[in-house]
């Protein structure tokens, strides 16, 4: 079998890093550089000289002519669409069409108020004869009034009753049985109104639903 030598061998910084002693006539080997030193037994790795330096790069050589030009190679596949850039300005309005023929006009709408119930209680809940009219609330002392459910005051769908504060007592609306407000008041189901002589609509949803709007505290 044929014997084989192998000399130790390391990076260049490892050498330096390690700084170990070469026996003597013991071949250290840096594996980046290619550059060797061989060991006395004394001198530690980074005193020792290399066995050899390199020599200077020679001059570069006179450059060859230039080869014929290749085929061009096949054409690469299209690259994605880039993003859509932003819209151009605004053109310039249009001269305004003709004026459509006037429509028919329609149904006249409601009048006034039907009548007018004057209460001077402190409390009162609305009656069937409300609807279309107006309730003055007149009083010095805070008055409440009930919004009845269906069960007891057949209002449809669409009714409208009317209230005003007419005196100092500040006028709170309150909820019958089943019967739910809805209203931007602070108390959102149990609005007042705002001042004397301020007015709210109360307005039949159906399904004893109720809107408040108006001059609502």
């Amino acid at each position: 079998m044929t014997a084989r030598l192998q000399n130790r061998r390391d990076t260049a910084a490892n050498w330096t890093s390690n700084n170990p002693t070469l026996a003597a006539g013991e071949i250290g080997y840096e594996t980046d550089t290619t550059k060797f030193k061989i060991g006395d037994g004394a001198t530690a790795w980074s005193s020792l000289a290399y066995a050899y330096a390199a020599g200077a790069t020679g001059p570069a050589g006179a450059t060859g002519p230039t080869g014929a030009t290749g085929p061009v190679g096949a054409t690469g596949p299209v690259g994605a669409t880039g993003a859509t850039g932003p819209a151009g300005a605004t053109g310039p309005t249009g001269p305004t069409g003709p004026t459509g023929a006037t429509g028919a006009t329609g149904p006249t709408g409601a009048g006034g108020v039907d009548a007018i119930n004057a209460q001077t209680g402190t409390t009162y809940t609305l009656v069937l004869a409300d609807k279309d009219s107006l309730v003055t609330a007149s009083n010095a002392a805070a008055i409440t009034v009930t919004i009845p459910p269906a069960s007891s005051v057949a209002y449809a769908v669409g009714d409208l009753v009317n209230v005003i504060q007419k005196g100092a007592g500040q006028v709170t609306f309150a909820q019958g049985s089943g019967v739910t407000i809805r209203s931007t008041g602070a108390t959102a189901t149990a609005p007042k109104l705002r001042a004397q002589y301020s007015s709210a609509t109360c307005i039949y949803e159906g399904s004893d639903i109720w809107y408040v709007v108006g001059d609502i505290a």
